[in-house]
């Protein structure tokens, strides 16, 4: 808890830096590109696009799930998951990629997960509004139960520190951690029920898929934009994710506090 305690006070006296950060960074992330921050939104409506076309024309012929059209319903699971995937992925570099810059001042490295999350919100957040704004359009929103989507955010984001804060401390000791999450997120995507309908699948089949937290936070995402289901209507599992979740992050605010003075000489 020591360890916990002390990774949360770096995030709240630094709060301010972690923003400036996070803008500073996003902006010379385009600053050579011609199309400079529009390829923030074009990269995932691109993928959009193809996903949608591979699997609901192309293998499904476009026929809706229920009443909702499917790429409605994939979408809703898609558009979380490409920020989760990218968040991922950058995350577990996050640490390695800025060590040798970080070293040099006193700055606290817990941050660094945290700062990726941010780079990575405001095309999420946009994509999220125009995907809500389909749904209202197509009538099949899901009305009051909008109102859990921030608490399916909240889960991410703690899910998703987490996770990067684990795996970029392990990063910096064993190389290969990167490429092992890479391939994990790559395959992930087909696991979730983000193009699959799950419900017609085995019911032994889906505890197991359900013993990953990603489902949680996807299926939920989903039942607040699409759906009539509420977080609380399933404790056993909402108790387990949090579990889980908090577990994680336990373990990773340990080995980062034990580990991060010798991170230079992992290099």
């Amino acid at each position: 808890m020591t360890a916990l305690a002390t990774v949360l006070k770096e995030h709240v006296y630094n709060l301010n830096l972690l923003f400036r950060l996070s803008v500073n960074e996003t902006k010379s992330k385009y600053r050579s590109h011609y199309l400079g921050g529009l390829w923030q939104f074009l990269n995932p409506l691109i993928q959009i696009g193809v996903y949608w076309f591979v699997f609901g024309v192309g293998i499904r012929g476009g026929s809706p799930v229920g009443d909702v059209p499917f790429f409605l319903w994939s979408m809703t699971g898609l558009i979380p998951w490409l920020y989760i995937a990218a968040t991922l992925n950058q995350g577990t570099r996050s640490i390695s990629s800025k060590i040798n810059v970080v070293s040099k001042m006193k700055f606290p490295v817990s941050v660094l997960p945290t700062i990726i999350m941010l780079n990575n919100v405001v095309p999420f957040v946009v994509m999220m509004i125009f995907g809500i704004m389909l749904v209202l359009f197509n009538d099949v929103f899901s009305g009051i139960y909008i109102v859990q989507l921030p608490y399916y955010l909240l889960c991410m984001a703690v899910l998703i520190y987490a996770f990067t804060l684990l795996t970029s401390t392990l990063s910096m000791i064993v190389r290969d951690i990167q490429l092992v999450v890479q391939s994990i997120v790559r395959f992930m995507m087909f696991l979730l029920p983000i193009f699959w309908i799950m419900d017609k699948l085995n019911p032994i089949f889906i505890a197991i898929l359900k013993l990953n937290p990603f489902y949680y936070l996807i299926d939920g995402i989903r039942e607040s934009i699409i759906g009539n289901t509420w977080f609380f209507e399933d404790m056993t599992y909402t108790l387990y994710f949090w579990s889980l979740t908090l577990f994680i992050l336990l373990v990773a605010s340990r080995l980062h506090i034990k580990f991060r003075n010798q991170f230079v000489d992992l290099m």
